[in-house]
C-alpha cells in the first residue's frame, strides 16, 4: 500500500458489478449478491466460484488466463443478474420454479455466448466493415485505422449514453457507483459503514468499463 496526503490506500483484491437493485461483490473464490427487494428488505446470497485457472495449468498461462478470467467473469455476472431479477418477477407455482432452475445454466450460457457475439459484431466487425467501405475515398491505411478506432469509441459512448435513458439501466448505473464507493471505502481501510461509503468517490481505478474505454483508445494506436 502507499501513503498519500489524505489517506492510506491498500488494494483489496475485491471486484464486483451492479445487478438489478443491488450489487455483486467478489473476492478470490467467494462472492455475495445483495439485492433490495420490492418490500425494502435486503436479501444477501453468498457463494463460491472455482476458477479453471486453479484446476488446469494451461488455463493459467499468459494471454490464456486473461480469456479464461474474462469468460468466467461474464458467466458469474450473468448469473448474478439472473439471481437478482427473480426478486422482481411475478410469483410462480413450484413446478415452474423447478423448470426454471433446470434451465438457468443453459440460459446463462446462451446469454454469455450471445453477448460476446454481439459485442464482437458491434464494436469490432461493424467499425472494420465501415472502414472498408471508406477505402474508396480514403487512400491512407493509417487514416483508415484511425477512423475505425474513432468509430469504435463513438459506438461505445453512444451505446452507454443511449441505454442510460432506460430506467432500469439507470438504476443499475447508480448501483455501479455504489459498488465503487464500497470498494474505495474498504481500500481506504475505513470501517464499512453507510456514512463512510457515502463519502467515497463513485470512480474506481480498476473499473472494468473504464478499462474497456482505455483499450478502445489503445486499439487506435
Amino acid at each position: 500500500y502507499y501513503m498519500n496526503k489524505k489517506s492510506v490506500v491498500k488494494p483489496s483484491g475485491i471486484g464486483g458489478q451492479a445487478v438489478l437493485e443491488g450489487v455483486m461483490m467478489k473476492n478470490k473464490d467467494r462472492y455475495a449478491v445483495a439485492v433490495r427487494k420490492p418490500d425494502g428488505e435486503i436479501e444477501v446470497e453468498e457463494g463460491t466460484c472455482k476458477s479453471l485457472r486453479d484446476k488446469y495449468f494451461i488455463c493459467d498461462l499468459p494471454i490464456i488466463r486473461g480469456v479464461v478470467t474474462f469468460v468466467e467473469s461474464l458467466v458469474l455476472g450473468m448469473k448474478s443478474l439472473t439471481d437478482s431479477s427473480k426478486y422482481f418477477e411475478d410469483e410462480e407455482d413450484d413446478a415452474e420454479e423447478i423448470d426454471e432452475d433446470k434451465n438457468e445454466k443453459v440460459e446463462t450460457t446462451f446469454t454469455v455466448i450471445l453477448s460476446i457475439i454481439l459485442a464482437v459484431g458491434i464494436f469490432m466487425i461493424l467499425p472494420f466493415f465501415i472502414s472498408e467501405l471508406l477505402k474508396k475515398v480514403v487512400a491512407s491505411e493509417k487514416l483508415l485505422a484511425v477512423i475505425e478506432g474513432v468509430i469504435r469509441i463513438l459506438l461505445f459512448i453512444g451505446y452507454v449514453f443511449a441505454i442510460s435513458f432506460v430506467e432500469d439501466i439507470k438504476r443499475v448505473f447508480m448501483y455501479h457507483g455504489a459498488e465503487h464507493k464500497t470498494i474505495n471505502c474498504v481500500e481506504h481501510m475505513l470501517p464499512l459503514t453507510v456514512e463512510n461509503v457515502k463519502k467515497q468517490s463513485r470512480e474506481h481505478k480498476r473499473c472494468g468499463t473504464s478499462f474497456i474505454f482505455i483499450v478502445l483508445f489503445i486499439s487506435i494506436i
